[in-house]
């Protein structure tokens, strides 16, 4: 009986590189068939834990239709070129790149070589997301916080590129309007990279996005709060609720089926909404999967990844410019 599995190889065996191996080995449509890491011991323990040998990357690309790069972020881009050049199908975990040129190049080499691009962004296919999404109009003012403990996994790269481009994505989507200019401070506390972040971010459609993101925070917690004219949605991540207040239609019957009169709000209505999660990752992986043999669209493509990158540059660059003025004022002292 011929094999008719995706043949998919994995570069990068560090924490969520080992839950990408995971997710290759137990998908019904895919075999992993092999795993690369300079690390040949954490290569062998993640392959043997997946059942695929550790490989050498230029072997890998040999033996594959596709590969997932879980690599850390600077290596994203040679290693998703390389694979393309190769005529490999790509899922490249996020940021897409360090640098918008690369990204650009990695776009265009999918594009040339009729090739899957698909970016890690992995928010996208949580139930949180689609609880969210198409229940509110146009927003006027979004704000997003996600704060956590110190872990030293992810201080590799800023706060930006490692939880707050998640949020940036998001509130990109939402938006669905280009950024015209970025206000923010942040600073490194724990590690050589900023571990706090705070941005306010303004559309050219006049729409006003407030993100903060910490990684040496006390607590977890994950909140969005979105206004739009005639509507307000709040989502709790962590408890996993949605509420959202909105004007009535003039038959109530024709609203949500949850919707009940706001108390005090004449004309309007409250649902709450709550999700059971799903596996993000198994339906990551399932679309890039389908993109390739199904020729299924590519929901989280180079555009977007791209996108999403140019604004936690943007991000950082201005974060850069704060640190500097408050050191020349002596608010902060340099270095």
């Amino acid at each position: 009986m011929i094999d008719s599995r995706l043949r998919v190889g994995l570069a990068g065996a560090g924490h969520f590189g080992r839950y990408h191996a995971l997710k290759i080995a137990a998908s019904g449509r895919t075999q992993l068939m092999g795993v690369y890491d300079p690390d040949l011991e954490r290569a062998k323990t993640v392959g043997w834990e997946a059942g695929a040998p550790e490989c050498g990357f230029d072997e890998l690309l040999d033996m594959v239709d596709a590969m997932v790069i879980a690599a850390p972020a600077e290596a994203h881009y040679d290693l998703a070129a390389q694979a393309m050049r190769a005529g490999k199908h790509v899922l490249v975990e996020k940021p897409i790149a360090a640098t918008l040129r690369q990204a650009d190049e990695l776009a265009a080499l999918a594009s040339e070589r009729n090739l899957v691009l698909q970016v890690g962004h992995l928010e996208r296919f949580s139930a949180a997301y689609q609880a969210m999404a198409g229940r509110i109009g146009a927003p006027l003012y979004i704000e997003a916080t996600r704060i956590a403990p110190f872990k030293p996994r992810g201080t590799d790269v800023s706060v930006i590129l490692d939880l707050m481009i998640h949020d940036l994505d998001l509130v990109l989507a939402l938006a669905d309007s280009e950024i015209d200019s970025v206000d923010a401070v942040g600073a490194p506390v724990a590690s050589p990279h900023e571990d706090i972040a705070n941005a306010r971010l303004r559309f050219r459609n006049g729409a006003v996005a407030t993100v903060t993101a910490s990684r040496i925070s006390a607590r977890t917690e994950r909140r969005m709060r979105i206004f739009a004219q005639d509507s307000y949605m709040a989502a709790d991540f962590s408890a996993r609720t949605l509420t959202v207040v909105g004007r009535m239609p003039d038959d109530e019957s024709a609203g949500p089926p949850g919707q009940q009169p706001a108390p005090g709000l004449a004309g309007y209505g409250i649902e709450d909404v709550a999700w059971e999660d799903h596996d993000s990752l198994a339906a990551e992986h399932a679309a890039f999967v389908a993109s390739i043999l199904d020729g299924a669209p590519v929901l989280v493509d180079a555009a977007v990844g791209r996108r999403a990158l140019a604004a936690a540059l943007a991000v950082g660059e201005s974060m850069a410019a704060s640190r500097a003025q408050m050191e020349a004022s002596g608010l902060i002292k340099a270095g």
